[in-house]
């Protein structure tokens, strides 16, 4: 079984790998696939930590509800900046200064995440509490939206309700749009 934090830096893997292949694309195409998919992955990510992650450090940490506000309200600028982001089209002027800009904001965040908010709350959760927590937040984000909505709550349970409200609107929107590995016959225009 993997522990929460591992699980958490997978994701954070996934996106840095996301956000340097839009960068490094050829063509438009290219781009725009890869930002579908690290929209996907951060919004699905983001509403996970806050469904799951950060209730887990109210409960656990002594400066937990500090901390979990701290990272929710980071997460607010990362999805505003989402927001904007998954709006532009790649031939757009403000596509890769807005990525840059986003990831600036988000990358600060991964750090202080991996060096210091995970390590806190590994340390004061049983390996099978953290398993299980990897579990849920797996499970989780199968469920929510993966796409960035800033104006809807960031704690549960208004969060939950506004997810699952959004989720399948999104859901069937990715339908339509364009992922990496995926062939173009495979998709509607």
């Amino acid at each position: 079984m993997t522990l929460i934090s591992q699980a958490i830096k997978n994701d954070h893997r996934e996106l840095e790998d996301a956000y340097s292949k839009i960068l490094s694309a050829a063509t438009d195409d290219e781009k725009r696939r890869w930002q579908n998919q690290f929209t996907w992955e951060l919004a699905r990510h983001s509403i996970g930590e806050e469904l799951l992650v950060y209730p887990a450090f109210e409960k656990n940490l002594a400066d937990g509800k500090q901390l979990a506000d701290k990272d929710r309200a980071e997460h607010q600028k990362v999805k505003e900046l989402l927001y904007k982001f998954q709006g532009l089209q790649p031939k757009d002027h403000e596509f890769t200064p807005t990525l840059r800009y986003l990831w600036s904001d988000l990358s600060q965040h991964i750090r202080e995440e991996e060096k210091h908010d995970l390590v806190q709350l590994e340390n004061a959760l049983q390996q099978a509490d953290s398993e299980k927590l990897t579990t849920k937040f797996n499970r989780t984000k199968k469920f929510i939206p993966t796409r960035s909505h800033p104006d809807a709550p960031d704690k549960p349970p208004f969060e939950t309700v506004a997810g699952l409200m959004a989720a399948p609107l999104d859901h069937l929107s990715d339908l339509f749009r364009k992922f990496p590995g995926e062939s173009k016959s495979e998709l509607p225009p």
